[in-house]
C-alpha cells in the first residue's frame, strides 16, 4: 500500500526554444541553449504522506542540466510554500527529492547536487490556457498553451513521454520566465521559449 499520494496541477517553463528538444528525444538531445534551466511548479490539490495532509500546498523544483539531460550532472533546488509547517515541509522534501520514491525517485540518479531548500509564498493561478506561478522573488513564470485548431479551447499535447510529472503534457510557450535561485539564473519574455502543463497524480 502506498505511503503517500498527491494529486494536482503542474506547469513549467525552461530556457529551451519551443518545442523543447529534450522531451521529443527521450532526454538525449542537447538543449537548444546547450544546457537546460527549468522551473517545475506543482500545486497539490489533495494529498498526504504518512498521515500528514498536504492539501493546497505548492512547491517548485528548480533545475539545471549542463548538457543533454540523460547525461545527468543536474543541480536542483527546492522552493516550498511558506505555509507548510515542519511536518509538511519534511514530507514535500522527501517527495520532491525522490527520497520517498515515486516519479522523482526515478530522476534522482541524474542529480549530482542538491543546492538547498527555501520557503517562499507561492502563487499558482490558471485561467484556461494561461498559467502563472510566482515563488517570492525567486521564480516568476507564465505560459500560454498552444491552442488546438481541431478542438478550440484545448491545447496540443505530446504523449508517451518520459517526463516525471505526467507522460502526457500540454504544449505551451513561456510568456515570462525568470529564475534567480540556487545559482540558477534565467530571464526571458520573448514568447519563444518552451513550456508545459498537465494534471499530475503521484504516489509512492
Amino acid at each position: 500500500m502506498a505511503s503517500w499520494n498527491i494529486n494536482g496541477r503542474y506547469m513549467e517553463t525552461c530556457n529551451c526554444t519551443f518545442v523543447c528538444p529534450c522531451i521529443g528525444s527521450n532526454l538525449t538531445a542537447t538543449p537548444s541553449e546547450g544546457n537546460c534551466k527549468a522551473a517545475i511548479a506543482m500545486h497539490i490539490e489533495e494529498g498526504e504522506k504518512d498521515g500528514v495532509r498536504l492539501d493546497d500546498l505548492s512547491f517548485v523544483v528548480l533545475m539545471h542540466s549542463p548538457k543533454a539531460m540523460a547525461e545527468g550532472d543536474f543541480t536542483v533546488g527546492l522552493i516550498v510554500d511558506e505555509r507548510a509547517d515542519d511536518a509538511q515541509l519534511a514530507a514535500i522534501v522527501d517527495i520532491a527529492s525522490g527520497a520517498a520514491g515515486g516519479p522523482m525517485g526515478a530522476l534522482a540518479p541524474l542529480v549530482a547536487r542538491v543546492a538547498g531548500v527555501e520557503k517562499r509564498p507561492i502563487r499558482f493561478e490558471s485561467n484556461g490556457l494561461e498559467i502563472e506561478v510566482t515563488a517570492g522573488e525567486l521564480v516568476d513564470q507564465a505560459l500560454e498553451g498552444v491552442e488546438s485548431v481541431t478542438r478550440p479551447g484545448e491545447p496540443l499535447f505530446i504523449d508517451n513521454t518520459c517526463h516525471p510529472v505526467n507522460t502526457k503534457l500540454a504544449l505551451a510557450k513561456a510568456t515570462r520566465s525568470r529564475f534567480h535561485a540556487f545559482g540558477i539564473d534565467w530571464e526571458d519574455s520573448s514568447g519563444t521559449r518552451n513550456g508545459h502543463f498537465a494534471p499530475f497524480s503521484w504516489s509512492g
